[in-house]
């Protein structure tokens, strides 16, 4: 299925400036906002004094926590599909839209500005006057947990929202005690920020003739944003609106919305005037729902042939001060789903625990807890291959499931659809030249360098997301221009692309002619996810699909009708519908041309398929060279082999395994928000301080196809936005951390920063 266009139909619009993103969008008599955030971590609100700034200059509004507190809005719930140990439920604490009593978080909105101007808008939310006082800051797992730390929320006791356990630990722990060999290892995941080319921007306004509320922001999927909004504002989904918009870059932190949109929203109404805001970059980075913040730790007990008896895990994850939606549920699931990996043990054990503290709330970001469930066992494995003197591949090799085993159920229940890991390891080992390595070792050891090399595989879920179904249609305007809606968001998927290529192959009319139309209030009335778990291409993907076979047969009545024959007798080829036996013929475009103009057209569509999942897996190779003098480090090579299922579009797939890879590649070398534990600030907040990645860290990447269609959907495919994300962070930690073992560093964590690995280096010679 794999389509022979170069390139992707949106890139001509995008790059030469024809997006549309939130900011771009402005209507007659609007207002603007500015936030008035708390810059302290942790204190009690003694006093908000709002006089000065209301007599600011354009200033219409100025909204406080007393302004609302009355007014009914409400947390959005977040999701937690299981109960944690002993039946508990995910405690969740509540979010007021601006603070009231408390602040919890550097960043924090205490106070909405409005005014004629967004200049006068910034300016007055200065004048804004609090009075603090200051609590005890707790940052880190260590304070949140230890047993003199108060608690940040009422109804959350010790800081821990939600523990779970899964597995059999009974078992794990037989298994590992008469294990010959056990290795532990204890890894922290540092916090990131999403940091999307586009900084968070709403344009909120209120239609009275409707009486619906409207808004333009980024989103993940137009459905999704909508009933969370229904929610905060305490109204129903219908009441709720949300227009299109390009969106330049999402990563889960688009998915669900934040105060300022039901703010903004309500504001809209009360003032009878739009509203637009567009934050900063530094209150992006202080409010943007962060990813990662794990520490799990976690042994492997092998017996003496290098046979693994069972994994056991043990994770903390921080939610920060309160819980996004999907935040604690995706660090939960993901590790849940995923266990001890692409590999045969006879237990294997989990733990999960959600923590609170005073940090940004942390949310799904591009592969939510899938790399670090895949980290803790590649970590596992690569130290149990040093400690066994057996080559980090052969000992993965000797402990995969093997292909004839899938469906393959895994100890906590999950079944993974296909693979085929063997073929993977043989092809990475093969394309990188494993063998070789000490050569090239050899060589960068003349020229100062340590040279290490890293391997990984994986196999992680994709699909799923909250909508028992999707659906997508497919609907012809008066030009004939064919019209394809879903309920998924693009940020940068390529869907203009890849759907219309779909629709086009079967139905064999010109894809040039395609409008997506995603996340369109204003379509058909349609049902499903939003862009997340890597679920949209095959599940939108296999919605367009049966929407374009079922197009080819009402065209078979269409066409028989035109070239006066049973419907019998007509067959469809390659776009054209023909009268067999003859040379009497219609193509596809002639009956949607013929049909065009009126308030319907015959061939209008809507497909439907279960929202069903599937499991990407891979084995990536990168090779580190590190300057012995300074730290500096850089990825010299980097090997991706993937099974993706079927490829839609190779470009598309090979762009998303090496964004997902630098990614990872970027978390590994530098990206952590960083918190001062005295004070709560945030260190890392702009880009002066964070590191951010660069085109030059990973040089000499290659991504190959080796898939195996999944068997749960039409299309055969699997998810491939956050594969390369879930390989690239064992790839390269396993990596830096084989070069520096050579240098007689015997423990290193991330960020693999030159600072960080010179002193690793420094420790290791004194």
């Amino acid at each position: 299925m794999a389509t022979k266009m170069a390139g992707r139909r949106e890139d001509r619009r995008l790059i030469t400036g024809g997006g549309r993103y939130s900011a771009d969008f402005s209507l007659s008599g609007q207002l603007y906002a500015a936030f008035t955030r708390a810059d302290h971590a942790h204190a009690i609100i003694r006093s908000v004094n709002k006089t000065e700034a209301e007599k600011s200059p354009g200033v219409v509004a100025v909204l406080v926590g007393s302004d609302i507190a009355d007014l009914g809005f409400k947390t959005v719930p977040p999701m937690m599909p299981f109960p944690g140990r002993g039946g508990t439920k995910l405690l969740v604490p509540h979010r007021p839209l601006l603070a009231l009593d408390r602040v919890r978080y550097v960043g924090e909105e205490v106070a909405m500005v409005i005014a004629e101007t967004a200049a006068q808008a910034a300016d007055a939310a200065e004048l804004v006057e609090i009075d603090y006082e200051d609590q005890p800051v707790v940052i880190g797992f260590d304070t949140a947990l230890a047993a003199d730390t108060p608690s940040l929320h009422d109804n959350i006791p010790g800081n821990v929202c939600f523990d779970i356990d899964y597995g059999d630990d009974a078992k794990a722990t037989a298994a590992i005690a008469r294990a010959d060999h056990v290795v532990r290892v204890t890894i922290d995941s540092p916090r990131i920020a999403p940091t999307p080319m586009e900084v968070r921007a709403v344009l909120a306004w209120y239609d009275d003739t409707r009486g619906t509320y409207e808004i333009r922001c980024g989103n993940q999927g137009g459905i999704a944003m909508r009933d969370a909004l229904a929610i905060m504002l305490g109204v129903g989904p219908d009441a709720v609106r949300v227009h299109m918009v390009d969106v330049g870059g999402a990563f889960g932190s688009r998915t669900q919305p934040f105060p300022e949109n039901a703010l903004l929203l309500h504001a809209a109404k009360k003032l009878g005037r739009p509203i637009k805001w567009v934050s900063t970059r530094s209150e992006d980075f202080l409010t943007d729902f962060h990813g990662r913040g794990i520490r799990v730790s976690g042994e492997l007990g092998l017996d003496k042939n290098g046979k693994f008896l069972a994994f056991r895990t043990d994770w903390l994850c921080d939610s920060g001060a309160y819980l996004s939606s999907a935040g604690a549920m995706t660090n939960t699931s993901n590790g849940i789903s995923m266990s001890s990996g692409v590999y045969e043990v006879e237990a294997f054990a989990g733990r999960h625990r959600q923590i609170m503290t005073n940090t940004a709330p942390t949310s799904a970001f591009r592969g939510a807890g899938r790399p670090e469930a895949a980290l803790i066992i590649e970590r596992l494995v690569d130290e149990a291959a040093v400690a066994m003197k057996i080559d980090p591949f052969e000992l993965r090799r000797r402990n995969l499931v093997p292909k004839d085993k899938f469906p393959f159920k895994t100890h906590t229940g999950i079944v993974f659809d296909s693979a085929d890991f063997a073929a993977l390891v043989d092809h990475a080992e093969r394309e990188s030249d494993w063998h070789g390595f000490a050569e090239r070792r050899a060589a960068s050891a003349k020229e100062g360098k340590l040279r290490g090399i890293g391997c990984a595989v994986f196999i992680e879920p994709s699909g799923g997301g909250g909508s028992p179904k999707d659906q997508v249609a497919v609907q012809f305007d008066a030009n004939g221009i064919a019209r394809l809606y879903l309920t998924a968001t693009a940020s940068g998927q390529g869907y203009e692309t890849v759907f219309p290529d779909i629709v086009a192959g079967i139905t064999g009319l010109d894809p040039e002619r395609f409008e997506v139309r995603a996340s369109d209030p204003d379509g058909p009335s349609i049902i499903g996810g939003a862009a997340i778990g890597s679920r949209t291409g095959m599940t939108s993907g296999s919605g367009f699909r049966v929407a374009a076979e079922e197009i080819v047969k009402k065209g078979l009545v269409l066409a028989a009708e035109s070239l006066e024959a049973s419907p019998l007798d007509v067959e469809f080829l390659s776009g054209r519908y023909t009268v067999k036996g003859t040379d009497k013929s219609i193509t596809m475009t002639d009956i949607v041309m013929k049909h065009a103009g009126g308030a319907t057209h015959p061939l209008d569509t809507i497909g439907e398929v279960p929202a069903g999942r599937a499991f990407p897996s891979g084995a990536h190779v990168a090779e580190v060279e590190i300057d012995a003098e300074t730290g500096a480090a850089e990825v010299v090579a980097y090997i991706a082999v993937d099974d993706v299922g079927n490829v839609i579009n190779h470009q598309l797939a090979e762009g998303q395994l090496h964004g997902g890879i630098i990614h990872s590649a970027g978390q590994v070398f530098g990206e952590d928000c960083n918190y001062d534990p005295e004070s709560g600030q945030m260190l890392a907040g702009s880009f002066t301080d964070y590191i951010m990645p660069r085109a030059d860290l990973v040089w000499g990447m290659k991504a190959m196809d080796c898939g195996v269609p999944s068997p749960n959907n039409l299309i055969g495919a699997k998810g491939a936005g956050e594969s390369g994300a879930v390989g690239g962070l064992p790839t390269c930690l396993n990596a830096v951390v084989d070069a520096l073992r050579g240098a007689g560093v015997t423990k290193f964590d991330m960020p693999a920063t030159p600072g960080r690995i010179w002193e690793a280096l420094h420790r290791a010679h004194k």
